[in-house]
């Protein structure tokens, strides 16, 4: 009994029990914990510690494919609404003619610069670059596509050469030009009429009753025309109903008409 008294006491120190210290993990030099896996110590792995498990592979995804079209109408829409590179004559008459088509189509009132710079596929800015307003487009692009009334061949009959002057004017108004020239001057009403009748009055009027006039004194001189009949107010009969035809009556000019209008009108009005 003695002895285990002389051995308690030798464990205790001061009257105070000995504690023995607890086991710690044991530790690398560079003082990161190893890992314990199944009661053995395992490699720490870089950038973790012990408790917290390894991260999951990371798996390679795939790039993302920019979208495609798939509807080829979508597609070509949007190639044909991208912009032309041309210049000079070749804008100018792709221009001229969106002008045109967009007024036989739409009218003057409803023509818009953007509008005819779409149709042309061009920018709007290039429009601006030559004409100030639509109302100077339209006239050059008028002035720039119909015939220009000519000198009539001597065919030794007056009522002949008025036949073929009245068909010649026919056929412009029935062109992409004359069907826009016939839209516009059913809106003559509209604030800028001044400027289109000045137009055609310089452009189809006059060079048409200069070319009536030479027929008739050239008719004169032949006999077939009577001298009395060449006058400015006999060469304004022939536009005149061409005029009121087109403008009042919203009827075309074809060779039909052409025929009536010389063989009822012009030819018993200069012979007499």
């Amino acid at each position: 009994m003695d002895q285990l008294v002389r051995r308690q006491a030798a464990d205790r120190s001061g009257g105070r029990a000995v504690e023995r210290p607890t086991e710690r993990p044991s530790e690398r030099p560079n003082g990161q914990a190893a890992d314990r896996v199944g009661g053995q110590l395992t490699k720490p792995v870089e950038g973790r510690t012990a408790d917290c498990p390894p991260a999951p592979a990371s798996r390679a995804v795939a790039p993302v494919a920019a979208p495609v079209s798939c509807c080829p109408v979508k597609a070509a829409a949007e190639v044909l609404s991208r912009p032309m590179r041309r210049r000079g004559k070749e804008l100018e008459q792709a221009i001229f003619g969106a002008a045109l088509d967009q007024l036989t189509s739409g009218g003057f009132a409803r023509l818009t610069m953007e509008g005819i710079a779409g149709a042309a596929r061009t920018g709007k800015a290039a429009l601006y670059r030559r004409w100030a307003s639509k109302v100077e487009l339209v006239i050059d692009a008028l002035d720039s596509t119909l015939p220009r009334p000519s000198d009539t061949p001597d065919l030794g009959s007056a009522r002949n050469e008025l036949l073929l002057l009245i068909q010649g004017f026919a056929e412009a108004m029935s062109s992409r030009s004359g069907g826009a020239m016939q839209a516009l001057m059913a809106e003559l009403e509209h604030e800028q009429a001044e400027l289109f009748k000045d137009f055609i009055v310089q452009r189809v009027v006059e060079p048409t009753k200069a070319t009536i006039l030479e027929i008739l004194r050239r008719g004169a001189e032949r006999g077939d025309v009577r001298p009395g009949a060449v006058t400015p107010l006999v060469a304004d009969v022939a536009p005149a109903m061409l005029m009121y035809r087109v403008k009042v009556r919203g009827r075309q000019i074809g060779s039909e008409f052409a025929v009536e209008l010389v063989d009822e009108v012009l030819v018993p009005l200069i012979r007499g």
